[in-house]
């Protein structure tokens, strides 16, 4: 076996989820990342605990979906129960065609997302990782050779995370006794929101392998102004490109995509929280230093920000603070490698993708 694979393992056992010996843990993998699975239970039976596997298919997926009344699409009770009865939750994802849910209806995806909300809510209050095995799907979409694609994603996972936590500290101790912050990029984004009261939260993979971000919730009606998200993403096997969202008292009352605006549409059509923001992201991890068409790793790539609308994260919305509810959460970047800049209570903190606790910032 490849031994970046038990590293890989090493690290979501040893760091990321931090397993102890009876801890019950429910593994979530595409059968693609066999390899993976097989060096994690390695890992957990060394370490005495109690897994079990649930081996997923996008094609069983699908084919359920298209079948289905997405009226009729109820809360999954066994699988909740299974949660709840957890102590960690693993989920490794990993595709032979990320396009394989493309031809499911946007009502009947928005229909098992509102279905599996107490799921995911009742999962994100456990220990627990998301992680990526590098899968021949993933690659193609990143137009990489398998081999390459295996390189980027074992140098963005595989590394010193204790040094990684150090560097976004310095990002953790500037927003997070902030009130405002504000987002300019270029002509097409000038976004305000208001962070005051809220927690910033170091990801430095604890629960998204790879982490290198820090992130907070915006209080969801102070959003004022618009955002071009001029980084693709793809959502239900889709490439939406040139989403713009213009928000107004923190709801979004125009939209626009220059590609798959009906995807845009049919995810802010979800609940009334899916047109709030629920998370404001820095990514900081230079080791991705490219775009994939992979969240987990875009979302963390230097000299980008991303922003979330629909739900918030837990962690981040202190008791008493407002929270934005939604069965959905969907995550758009946008480049801030020139000409824009973060702006934290009137002051710039980043400018072209340098931070101010930078060298380079004052060139």
């Amino acid at each position: 076996m490849d031994p970046r694979i038990r590293e890989h393992a090493e690290v979501i056992v040893d760091h990321s989820v931090s397993i102890e010996e009876g801890d019950t843990v429910e593994v979530m993998a595409p059968t693609v990342a066999e390899d993976l699975v097989v060096a994690l239970y390695e890992k957990l039976g060394e370490r005495g605990a109690k897994p079990s596997l649930s081996m997923r298919s996008k094609r069983a997926d699908r084919a359920f979906l298209r079948s289905c009344d997405a009226d009729d699409f109820g809360l999954l009770d066994h699988t909740l129960a299974a949660i709840e009865e957890t102590d960690a939750v693993i989920i490794i994802k990993g595709a032979e065609n990320t396009a394989e849910t493309s031809d499911v209806p946007a009502e009947k995806s928005a229909a098992k997302a509102r279905a599996n909300a107490p799921i995911q809510q009742e999962r994100m209050g456990k220990r627990w990782v998301g992680t990526q095995f590098p899968a021949p799907g993933e690659a193609q979409l990143a137009e990489m050779s398998t081999e390459a694609y295996e390189a980027f994603v074992y140098n963005a996972i595989n590394k010193d995370w204790d040094e990684q936590r150090e560097f976004q500290e310095q990002m953790v101790e500037i927003l997070d006794p902030a009130d405002e912050v504000r987002i300019v990029s270029g002509e097409t984004t000038d976004l305000t929101m208001s962070v005051k009261g809220m927690k910033t939260i170091n990801d430095f993979a604890e629960k998204n392998l790879p982490g290198g971000e820090v992130f907070t919730a915006p209080i969801p009606d102070s959003v004022e102004g618009e955002v071009l998200f001029d980084k693709p993403l793809v959502r239900q096997g889709r490439e939406i490109e040139g989403a713009w969202l213009r928000f107004e008292n923190g709801e979004v009352v125009d939209f626009s995509a220059d590609k798959n605006e009906e995807v845009l549409e049919g995810t802010l059509d979800t609940d009334e929280g899916a047109r709030r923001l629920g998370e404001l992201g820095i990514g900081m991890n230079r080791d991705i230093d490219q775009f994939t068409y992979n969240m987990l790793f875009d979302e963390k790539m230097g000299d980008t920000i991303h922003l979330a609308i629909g739900q918030a994260i837990g962690e981040t919305v202190p008791e008493g603070q407002p929270f934005n509810e939604s069965a959905t959460h969907l995550d758009m970047i946008v480049d801030m490698s020139d000409d824009s800049y973060i702006e934290v209570d009137g002051e710039v903190v980043q400018r072209n993708g340098v931070f101010r606790f930078e060298d380079e910032f004052g060139e």
